[in-house]
């Protein structure tokens, strides 16, 4: 089967002509498998698909318009009301994100503790430091002056997990730069929940150019040169 090794991008489908040549056509949204409603996405279109596969194959057969461009994955779920998000809260979000990535390491380094896999031998080094700091803070929701107070008095327990986020984003390709579709992961779980990920991403971009380079994240977080 030529089409088995043969990879086409989210939205298109290997086909192959008479010849039986194989290439690339967009997926119908209409043959897509059925979904459960748990498996529903939000498009920033602000209309609810069945599932990615839906979503972006309409994205597809819209290539070349300005629909097509601006059709992205907004957030996983059906779309519902979110929130604005004020210049205040904003300004609290990277206290609770670190606070969230910190604690995220912390759940990883304890499953390892029976089997590994979730972390390398240097990242288990790395959070290992930080684990064993009998004054961090247990996870739950924490007042915005605790977290404040926490991350002034044990800045360095913040440093990695902000850095290890990146990476774990910068995947395609590797290059120190987060495009929308590298952060789309972590955006799209996180809006239902954290209404300002959407504002808090867009003004990390400090240039405007559609990426955020590891420079601008950290900045973000408040993570010194």
């Amino acid at each position: 089967d030529p089409c088995r090794n043969f990879h086409c991008k989210r939205g298109k489908v290997c086909h192959m002509d008479k010849q039986g040549k194989p290439s690339c056509i967009c997926q119908d949204p209409a043959a897509c498998p059925s979904t459960k409603d748990y498996e529903h996405v939000c498009g920033t279109d602000n209309k609810t698909y069945d599932g990615t596969c839906q979503l972006f194959g309409t994205k597809c057969q819209l290539e070349g318009t300005k629909m097509g461009r601006q059709l992205h994955l907004d957030y996983m779920g059906s779309c519902k009301y979110i929130p604005h998000c004020t210049d205040y809260e904003v300004d609290q979000f990277p206290l609770r994100m670190r606070d969230w990535l910190k604690n995220i390491l912390m759940q990883y380094y304890e499953r390892d503790l029976d089997t590994s896999g979730f972390l390398t031998e240097k990242q288990r080094s790395k959070v290992k430091k930080i684990y064993q700091n009998d004054k961090r803070l247990v996870a739950g929701n924490h007042a915005v002056e605790l977290l404040l107070h926490d991350f002034e008095k044990n800045y360095h327990m913040y440093v990695y997990p902000v850095h290890w986020q990146f990476h774990q984003l910068d995947q395609h390709p590797v290059d120190r730069l987060l495009t929308h579709s590298e952060l789309a992961p972590l955006r799209a779980s996180l809006v239902p929940m954290e209404h300002c990920i959407t504002r808090f991403f867009q003004e990390c971009d400090g240039d405007q150019d559609k990426l955020i380079a590891l420079k601008e994240w950290c900045h973000c977080f408040g993570i010194k040169e």
